[in-house]
C-alpha cells in the first residue's frame, strides 16, 4: 500500500519483516527435513536446521530491498522514463543490454546491486554489505540479465531478471562459487535457481496474498464474509468449534487475524511439503513452478489474489498516488541526470550540491555513461514514498522548507 493513512495497513517494511518470519518457519522446516535425510553428512559440515532458517529468513528480509518508490508502478515509472525522449541523450552511448537494464527497471536486480556493491565514496572496498553466498544465491529469484526479454515463459525463474550489467560478474562468481547450474540454451549469462529461493518466493507470496487482503477488509474494501469465506476454504480443518474463541467473539477483526494466522500457518506446511516432493528435481534444476502454484490452497489463493486486484491494488485513492509517482520519479530522474552530465550550469552546480556525498561522492569520476546513470538511478530508487515526493517539491520549487529565510 504507498504511502498508507491507516496505520493498521501493512507498508513494504513490516511486509519484510512478516516474509521474513514465515521464510524462517520454512527454512527451518525444510532444513529439519533435509538434515535427517543424511545427518552424518551434515554434522560433518556443521549444518543444521537453524542454518537453513537464517538464510531463508535473512534473503527475506531483503527481498524488496531494490523496490524503488511506489512499489512495482515504481518499476514502470522508471522504466517509462528511460523509453522517453527527455532520456534519449543519455543513452546514445550505452549497449543494448545496458539500455535494456534501464527500459525495463526491476527491483529485484537493483535489490542485488544494493547487497553486493559499494557505492562510489567507498569504492576502495568493493564488499556490499557482507552477505553470505547462499543469502545471496537465495534472495536471487532471477537468475538472468535483462536480455533476452522472457517475461511470457512458464518458468518462475524467466519472468524477470536478478541482475543489471554492472553486476553481471559479481552474480556469476556467487554462482560458481554455489554450484548453481548453467544454463546455456540462451546465449546469454543464466542459471538455475538457488533451491532455497523457491522458499523466499514462497513467503512473500503468501505474506503478501494473506496480509494485503487483511489490509482490504480492515480498509473496507472487502466484505468479510468474503474474507471468511475464502480463508476458511485455506484452513478446512475442524478448529472453529462452539467453544472456541473465534465463535465467542464478535469483534470482526479479532476473527479476521484468527483466520489470517491459521491460513498462513497451514500455507507454510503445505509449501514445506511440495518442496520436499520435488527435492531432487530442485537440486537438478528441473523444477521451476512458484511452490505456491502446487499447495492444496492454489485455486483460494488464485481468487484471493483475483479480488485484491479488482478491489485494493485498483482503489482509485492507490492509483492516484501510483499515478503521481509516474511525475515523481520521472522529474527526479530528469533533474539529477541533467546536474551529472551538464554539471557546469548554475543551476546543475546548485543541484549537485544537493546530492548526498555518501552517494554521489566519486561519481563525477566514473568514466562511462552507464555507470553514472546507475548511480543516479540507484539514488532514486533507494528513497521511500515520502521522501521522493519531498524531494521532488523542493527541487520543483512546489514547497521550500520552512526555516528557508531564517
Amino acid at each position: 500500500m504507498p504511502l498508507p493513512e491507516n496505520d493498521f495497513v501493512h507498508t513494504r517494511l513490516t511486509h519484510s519483516l512478516e516474509a521474513s518470519c514465515v521464510g524462517r518457519s520454512l527454512g527451518r522446516i525444510a532444513g529439519d527435513r533435509i538434515i535427517k535425510m543424511a545427518p552424518e553428512r551434515f554434522a560433518a559440515i556443521g549444518v543444521t536446521a537453524a542454518d537453513f532458517e537464517a538464510v531463508v529468513a535473512a534473503a527475506c528480509l531483503a527481498h524488496d530491498i531494490g523496490n524503488p518508490p511506489f512499489g512495482h508502478s515504481g518499476e514502470d515509472a522508471i522504466s517509462t522514463y528511460f523509453r522517453s525522449p527527455a532520456a534519449a541523450k543519455f543513452l546514445h552511448r550505452l549497449n543494448k543490454k545496458e539500455v535494456a537494464d534501464l527500459q525495463n527497471f526491476e527491483g529485484n536486480a537493483a535489490g542485488f546491486r544494493l547487497l553486493t556493491r559499494t557505492p562510489p565514496a567507498h569504492s576502495e572496498i568493493d564488499i556490499g554489505l557482507g552477505l553470505t553466498l547462499a543469502t545471496l544465491g537465495a534472495f536471487t529469484k532471477y537468475p538472468k540479465p535483462s536480455l533476452p526479454d522472457l517475461h511470457d515463459s512458464e518458468n518462475a525463474s524467466e519472468k524477470k531478471f536478478g541482475f543489471f550489467q554492472s553486476e553481471q560478474q559479481t552474480f556469476k562468481s556467487v554462482a560458481d562459487e554455489l554450484g548453481l547450474i548453467a544454463r546455456h540454451d540462451s546465449g546469454a549469462p543464466m542459471w538455475r535457481r538457488h533451491p532455497l529461493a523457491f522458499l523466499v518466493e514462497a513467503a512473500d507470496d503468501i505474506c503478501y496474498s494473506i496480509i494485503d487482503f487483511e489490509d482490504g477488509f480492515k480498509l473496507g474494501r472487502v466484505s468479510f464474509e468474503t474474507f471468511e469465506a475464502l480463508f476458511m476454504a485455506i484452513i478446512a480443518d475442524d478448529f472453529l468449534t462452539s467453544e472456541s474463541f473465534y465463535q465467542k467473539t464478535h469483534d470482526l477483526r479479532e476473527k479476521a487475524g484468527l483466520l489470517r494466522a491459521k491460513a498462513i500457518n497451514k500455507l507454510v506446511w503445505e509449501s514445506a511439503d511440495i518442496f520436499m516432493e520435488n527435492l531432487d528435481h530442485l537440486l537438478q534444476g528441473t523444477f521451476d513452478t512458484p511452490l505456491r502454484k502446487l499447495i492444496p490452497a492454489a485455486q483460494s489463493l488464485d481468487e484471493i489474489s483475483k479480488i485484491s486486484f479488482e478491489q485494493i491494488y485498483k482503489a482509485r485513492a492507490i492509483v492516484e498516488i501510483e499515478v503521481a509517482g509516474y511525475e515523481v520519479l520521472a522529474g527526479l530522474l530528469d533533474i539529477w541526470l541533467n546536474a551529472v552530465f551538464d554539471g557546469q550550469s548554475n543551476h546543475s552546480l546548485l543541484v549537485k550540491q544537493l546530492m548526498p556525498d555518501s552517494h554521489f561522492a566519486g561519481a563525477d569520476n566514473l568514466r562511462d555513461d552507464y555507470s553514472r546513470i546507475m548511480t543516479v538511478t540507484e539514488f532514486v530508487a533507494g528513497m521511500t514514498d515520502n521522501f521522493a515526493i519531498n524531494a521532488y517539491r523542493k527541487l520543483k520549487g512546489i514547497s521550500l522548507p520552512s526555516d528557508a529565510f531564517l
